[in-house]
């Protein structure tokens, strides 16, 4: 019985200490601004940032972030926030981040990769000539997916 208590609440410390990491990672991201001269945000993560190619434009003052979409999808209301957007009208192109914080990138792989083709199938209701691109940030490596 001590065990099983011992277990449960080692379990929910796992979880907790696992959320409370990615809703700062989220924050220090979210407060990401770079944009010529003018940069704001957390140091490491804009270095970070900086040396992926594919990230500054996403952080730049043009990028759009914790964007809130709505809409239906196969008769069912789906809601949702994207971490970071970028449109560029000019080539029709749509950028998405979505962030990841977790350690092992399969164990919520396909879940992760069905809520990028939500905001890819909600996006395409306002849109629908734009070419939108998916990305994963990994943030415990650094690996930034293409979906």
């Amino acid at each position: 019985m001590e065990n099983d208590i011992k277990k449960i609440l080692d379990d929910y410390d796992r979880k907790n200490y696992a959320t409370n990491v990615g809703t700062d990672m989220h924050i220090r991201l979210g407060q990401i601004e770079i944009d010529g001269d003018y940069t704001r945000g957390d140091d490491d993560l804009i270095q970070k940032i900086m040396s992926t190619p594919e990230l500054p434009p996403l952080f730049s003052r043009a990028a759009q972030r914790e964007i809130p979409i709505a809409g239906i999808i196969n008769n069912r209301f789906i809601s949702r926030r994207i971490d970071r957007m970028l449109i560029n009208h000019t080539t029709q192109v749509i950028w998405i981040l979505d962030y990841k914080t977790d350690t092992d990138k399969n164990t919520n792989r396909t879940k992760y990769i069905a809520q990028l083709h939500e905001y890819t199938s909600l996006i395409r209701q306002i849109y629908p000539k734009y070419r939108i691109y998916r990305l994963i940030l990994w943030t415990h490596d650094w690996t930034l997916e293409h979906i």
